[in-house]
């Protein structure tokens, strides 16, 4: 496997002291940048100028986001880095902890000279290494984070060796680096971790709502790596020929069966299952569910006896209701995934599960998930980030959005 190891610090938290971090409204001037058309903002004897998404309140992103500029010393701490960000995705977690409805809630602080304590969001990106402090880091070097609440909508950040995790940056995009560490790592995770009795066999069946999705792509893609067979459940588009382009563009990646939800939750879908099952002992052994509600409830009752189903999130804003009947006569399990929880409690694991996805990546086992780019530069207008942001849960999309960071 590609090389990937943390880098272990001594001595220094993951926030470092304000005396490295100063708020700034001082002009700035351009220097020259080592990779192409690339610049650094350079402020006053030698401090780097920064630019970060903040909020201080919770609510709307168009409403509580800024753009605040601060400067970030030369002088590094003991085992530290000055980071310089590349990419960073926008995900829907991102957007829950900006509303205040995630179950995570994160710190507020000062450290970036705001004008009230604020957190900048964003917890997955690749930064490249501007300068280190750190034995085990150089300039050039690519890393992601480490742990989760890193905050990545930021133009650069300062940050302990600790907190960031060093990935072989040999034949990856910065987005395809950017986005290895929730997505494709949830899906690995539940399809590995989360059945009953013996793992996934090869031949074996899940069904997943939210096929669509960074983690439902992700999981027909390994899925088929692994043998595994699958059932897709999917939102119809506005145009039956909409729909059957998604349905061939994820049958190409993988799937085995791609329905709708209203072909899900009709009468006769549980004849079709049990047709496509047949000859399966214990028909589908694990559900992955996204969405709650009826398609819920739906993915529960298309389990197999002793099945389990995997809760990983509520797009539907909708409790899971779940018949008794199922945890009696069925044995049905049902559990709940939560990336950031498995990724703070066990880095190596995650070291490895992102080292293996990106050795897929390089030999074209894996495809990207389908990306929308949002430049950012250092004129960049906040209204335009906090749009891209906004959009993130709103109607059908075409790809994920991505901060593509340019000229800062």
């Amino acid at each position: 496997m590609a090389g990937l190891r943390p880098i272990r610090a001594q001595g220094i938290a993951n926030s470092l002291s304000r005396s490295s971090i100063r708020g700034t409204r001082s002009n700035t001037k351009l220097s020259p940048g080592s990779q192409g058309q690339v610049r650094y903002k350079s402020g006053p004897y030698g401090y780097t100028q920064a630019k970060s998404l903040v909020f201080s309140e919770y609510g709307e992103p168009k409403d509580v986001l800024k753009l605040h500029t601060h400067s970030l010393s030369p002088t590094l701490p003991s085992s530290s880095v000055l980071l310089r960000t590349l990419a960073a995705p926008i995900n829907p977690a991102d957007v829950n902890t900006i509303q205040g409805t995630y179950g995570a809630k994160p710190a507020f602080s000062s450290l970036l000279g705001t004008a009230s304590p604020s957190v900048v969001p964003g917890n997955e990106g690749v930064f490249e290494v501007v300068s280190s402090s750190s034995p085990g880091l150089a300039k050039g070097d690519w890393v992601i984070p480490q742990k989760t609440q890193f905050g990545t909508w930021r133009t650069h950040a300062l940050a302990a060796a600790s907190a960031v995790l060093q990935i072989d940056k040999a034949g990856l995009t910065p987005a395809q680096a950017a986005t290895v560490a929730v997505n494709p790592c949830s899906a690995y995770r539940m399809l590995r971790d989360y059945v009953a009795g013996a793992p996934l066999r090869e031949g074996d069946w899940f069904l997943q709502n939210g096929a669509n999705s960074g983690v439902g792509r992700a999981a027909i893609q390994l899925a088929r790596l692994w043998g595994y067979r699958s059932v897709n459940v999917v939102r119809a588009r506005p145009s039956p020929a909409e729909t059957q382009a998604l349905r061939d563009e994820l049958a190409a990646l993988g799937a085995t069966h791609v329905v709708t939800e209203d072909e899900f939750l009709a009468r006769d879908f549980k004849d079709r299952l049990a047709e496509w099952t047949r000859g399966s002992r214990e028909g589908v052994r694990l559900g992955l569910n996204c969405v709650g509600g009826k398609s819920a409830q739906a993915v529960a009752r298309s389990l197999g006896e002793g099945g389990t189903m995997v809760t990983y999130g509520g797009m539907a804003r909708q409790p899971v209701a779940l018949p008794t009947g199922l945890l009696i006569f069925k044995d049905v399990r049902f559990v709940g995934f939560w990336l950031s929880r498995w990724a703070d409690r066990d880095p190596a694991s995650k070291a490895q599960t992102v080292a293996e996805i990106l050795d897929l990546v390089r030999e074209g086992k894996f495809r990207d998930t389908p990306v929308v780019e949002v430049p950012w530069t250092w004129d960049t207008e906040v209204d335009a980030l906090k749009e891209a942001v906004q959009g993130t849960l709103e109607g059908f999309r075409t790809g994920k959005g991505i901060f593509v960071f340019r000229d800062t």
